[in-house]
C-alpha cells in the first residue's frame, strides 16, 4: 500500500514560538495535500520536528525515522525538509522508496544562513533517483537566488532528476501561492 511523508521546511524561531502562525507541519500546502491524499487513500503524515528553527539533523532524523520507510513510500519535502530527505536517503543507500518531490529543497554549502549548520553538511548521491520511481524538483523563478542555486545543485548532481519550475510562486509559502490547494503537486504525486 501507498504512504506519503510530507517533510515541513524550517520557519524561523520567531515564528515557531508564535501563536500567530500554524505549527510547521500544518504550514502552507502541507495539511491541504495530505487531506487529498487520505481522499484517495494513502495514507500520509506529516511529522511535526521539535525546535525545526534550530537545524539539528539528530533531532529531524528522530521525527522522520518513527515513520516506516518503504519501496511504496512516497517522500515529498519543503525547503529544508527536501535537503533533509537528499541527506537521509544518501546516507541509507540500501533503502528504496517511490517517488521522491522536492519542493525548492535546501542545498549543502549554498545559502549563507544555512552555512552555519551542519545540517547541510552532505554530498548529494548522484544515483539516488536509481533507487526510486523518480525523483523531482519543484522551483519557481522568482524564489531567493540562494534556493535558485540548491534547486541547480540538484538538477546538475543527480542523475535522473526531472524539473519542473513554476512562474511566480516564490518560495511555495501560502503567501507567495496566495492559495493553501497545491493540485500540481498532488498530480505529480497520483500519475
Amino acid at each position: 500500500m501507498k504512504t506519503a511523508i510530507i517533510l515541513h521546511g524550517r520557519p524561523s524561531k520567531e515564528e515557531y514560538y508564535s501563536d500567530r502562525y500554524p505549527s510547521a507541519s500544518n504550514s502552507h500546502w502541507l495539511p491541504w495535500l495530505q487531506k487529498q491524499l487520505l481522499i484517495k487513500d494513502i495514507p500520509a503524515y506529516t511529522p511535526e520536528v521539535p525546535h525545526c528553527y534550530d537545524l539539528d539533523y539528530e533531532k529531524w532524523c528522530k521525527e522522520f525515522e518513527r515513520y516506516e520507510i518503504t519501496s511504496d513510500t512516497i517522500l515529498v519535502g519543503h525547503s529544508c525538509g527536501g535537503g533533509f530527505i537528499v541527506r537521509w536517503l544518501g546516507e541509507h543507500p540500501e533503502i528504496k522508496v517511490d517517488k521522491v518531490i522536492l519542493v525548492v529543497p535546501g542545498a549543502p554549502a549554498v545559502d549563507a544562513d544555512w552555512s552555519r549548520y551542519s545540517f547541510f553538511d552532505f554530498a548529494i548521491d548522484p544515483n539516488l533517483a536509481s533507487r526510486t520511481q523518480g525523483v523531482i524538483v519543484f522551483g519557481s523563478d522568482n524564489d531567493s537566488p540562494g534556493i535558485m542555486e540548491s534547486v541547480q545543485k540538484y538538477r546538475a548532481g543527480v542523475k535522473s532528476i526531472q524539473y519542473r519550475e513554476f512562474k511566480g510562486y516564490g518560495h511555495f509559502t501560502l503567501k507567495r501561492m496566495g492559495t493553501d490547494a497545491f493540485p500540481e503537486l498532488l498530480e505529480e504525486i497520483i500519475k
